[in-house]
């Protein structure tokens, strides 16, 4: 199954657990996709011991059935700029991802 999964909020808890459920997907051999919007961009700045995005982050990146997308216009409205975990994508490839996915989560 394909799974896309959109976030779009920053708190740790409500992220962490949007990453805990792509990794589960992905042990059960799902591809699955990410797409950060609005203030889902600045998701791995809640990263804590309790919360740990950044590993969650870390292990989803592992599987070859796994992708992370972010919004580019959310990046630049935040003076941010893109990286291996936070990639700058558009509003056509957040289409996409709907358009291809069997299932959309949003978080």
């Amino acid at each position: 199954m394909k799974i896309g999964i959109i976030i779009s909020q920053t708190n740790p808890e409500t992220v962490w657990n949007a990453l805990r459920f792509a990794n589960f997907a992905l042990k059960q051999d799902d591809e699955v996709k990410i797409f950060l919007v609005g203030e889902g961009v600045e998701y791995e700045t809640g990263s804590s011991d309790k919360f740990n995005i950044q590993e969650q982050v870390a292990e989803f990146l592992k599987s070859e059935k796994a992708k992370i997308l972010a919004c580019g216009t959310c990046l630049k409205s935040r003076n941010q700029e893109a990286t291996n975990t936070c990639p700058m994508s558009t509003m056509k490839d957040l289409y996409e991802l709907v358009r291809e996915c069997d299932k959309i989560l949003t978080f």
